[in-house]
């Protein structure tokens, strides 16, 4: 059988499985017997590109006797992103709480319009959501500079709507589904009126999974040298190609 290895945001692991992404999102979102219901989000990685304890996978990484692959084979579950190298990640996966499974590949980052206010929910190492005036790759370049007194080895995160928030935080929310509007709007006029502030929290915790749906231009990760943007699929595309994925994911499941 084939060995797949996979770097998991949620929570932080890595895992070896005989299942392919796919499979594997399904699995971690529903469980073998379908008893479970939560979104996972993980990349696949290159094994020919990562230290990985290989003896140990091809001792445990057995398929059952009566035939069934291993689903997951657990290798670290302790500050795993910063460990494995940039090149290492493939894809990224996004599991809904049913286990539909939507790939998404990287690509070079531009962006499309002028925001005063960016909205991150961060992954890794700390499930923040934080508002800034820096962009995804300065933002990564800030949290990671060790020079400063707080920084992070490497930062995993998405960027979230705001859409006319972002350059002005008085306007109407609409149709945002964030569970504290008038804490956001406060955290986002606090930011705007600041001419030195560059960042302000706006959740210390993630309590729930995050809505889809709410994603604006996509995931991010990065260090000081180097950063990856997965861009997340457009309205037309979700409804198209990816139309199970979304229907999926615009519906909680329990």
């Amino acid at each position: 059988m084939e060995k797949h290895y996979y770097l998991v945001a949620t929570p932080e692991s890595l895992i070896a499985s005989h299942l392919n992404p796919h499979e594997f999102g399904n699995y971690m979102a529903v469980g073998s017997k379908k008893n479970l219901r939560s979104q996972s989000v993980f990349f696949e990685i290159d094994p020919a590109k990562a230290d990985l304890p290989l003896d140990y996978v091809n001792q445990n990484l057995v398929a059952y006797e009566n035939g069934e692959p291993k689903r997951s084979v657990y290798l670290s579950i302790y500050r795993v992103f910063e460990k494995i190298p940039m090149d290492a990640l493939l894809n990224l996966y996004l599991a809904t709480d049913d286990g539909k499974v939507l790939e998404i590949a990287k690509t070079d980052y531009a962006p499309t319009e002028k925001k005063d206010i960016h909205l991150y929910q961060q992954y890794n190492p700390f499930s923040t959501m934080v508002a800034s005036k820096l962009t995804p790759p300065e933002f990564i370049h800030f949290l990671t500079d060790a020079t400063k007194p707080v920084s992070v080895p490497r930062l995993f995160f998405v960027e979230l709507q705001l859409n006319d928030l972002a350059n002005d935080p008085t306007l109407p929310i609409k149709n945002l589904p964030y569970k504290n509007p008038a804490h956001l709007r406060e955290c986002l006029l606090k930011l705007h009126e600041s001419s030195e502030r560059l960042t302000k929290t706006v959740m210390r915790v993630r309590h729930s999974e995050l809505p889809y749906r709410t994603i604006e231009t996509g995931f991010f990760i990065g260090d000081q040298n180097d950063f990856f943007y997965f861009p997340f699929p457009d309205q037309h595309e979700l409804e198209t190609t990816h139309f199970a994925w979304w229907r999926s994911a615009l519906v909680q499941h329990f």
